[in-house]
C-alpha cells in the first residue's frame, strides 16, 4: 500500500491557499479515485482508494504544516509501510506557478513540513511532488505562502493540479523513476495536462 500525504494546514482561514495545494491535489485524487469517504484518523484526514489495483491511503495531515511528521509517521506505523511507498505533495517556491517536479529523496530545503517529516519518519528517502507556487515579487514569503491565489493564477493552479494527480496516478502505476522521466520535463506554458498522461483519466 502507498501513503500518499498531501501537506497544508487545517482551517477555514488557510484553505485555498497557496501552503494548501498539497490538500487540494488530495481532493482531486480522492475525486478520480472514487475513494472511499474522509475519516479523521493518524491526527489527519484519511481516504482508502485503489486504481488498477493498487491501493493507496490518501491522507490530509491536520497537524499544521510543521507537525506533518506527526501525522504520517501514525500512518506509516500503522499501515506498516515504508518511506519507499510514502509520496508527499508539498509547495514549492522555487517553482514558477504550475509546473510541477517529481523528486526521490533529498532535503527539506527550508520546508517545515518536509523537516517535520524527515524528522519523525526515519530519514528523507521518500517521492515528493514538488507544486510549484513561485516566490514573492516583493514582501514576506510567510505572508505569500499564506495568501489565496489571484484570479489570474487560477487557469495556472488548476492546470498544476491536474497535472500533479496525473503525476501521483504514474508514481503508483510506473514507478517514480518512470514518473520522473515522464513529467519533469513539461513546461507549464501552453502545456495540455492529457498529453502529458493520456492513460490517467477517471477511474472507477
Amino acid at each position: 500500500m502507498w501513503l500518499i500525504a498531501g501537506l497544508g494546514n487545517p482551517g477555514h482561514e488557510y484553505a485555498r491557499t497557496r501552503h494548501n495545494v498539497g490538500f487540494m491535489v488530495l481532493e482531486e485524487l480522492a475525486r478520480r479515485w472514487n475513494a472511499l469517504p474522509w475519516k479523521e484518523r493518524f491526527l489527519g484526514l484519511s481516504a482508502h482508494a485503489s486504481i488498477q489495483g493498487k491501493e493507496a491511503l490518501l491522507l490530509q495531515p491536520l497537524t499544521y504544516m510543521n507537525r506533518s511528521g506527526e501525522s504520517i509517521q501514525r500512518a506509516m506505523a500503522h499501515f506498516k509501510i515504508s518511506r519507499g511507498e510514502l509520496l508527499v505533495i508539498h509547495d514549492e517556491i522555487d517553482l514558477p506557478l504550475g509546473t510541477i517536479r517529481i523528486k526521490l529523496g533529498g532535503g527539506a530545503n527550508g520546508h517545515n513540513g518536509l523537516r517535520s517529516i524527515i524528522a519523525l519518519c526515519g530519514g528523507a528517502d521518500f517521492v515528493r511532488i514538488r507544486l510549484g507556487i513561485g516566490r514573492p515579487p516583493s514582501g514576506s514569503v510567510e505572508a505569500w505562502v499564506l495568501g489565496k491565489f489571484q484570479e489570474s493564477e487560477l487557469a495556472h493552479l488548476h492546470n498544476m493540479l491536474d497535472l500533479a494527480a496525473q503525476a501521483a496516478e504514474s508514481v503508483l502505476l510506473e514507478g517514480p523513476e518512470k514518473a520522473q522521466n515522464r513529467f519533469n520535463g513539461l513546461k507549464r506554458v501552453a502545456l495540455r495536462p492529457e498529453e502529458a498522461f493520456s492513460s490517467a483519466k477517471t477511474h472507477k
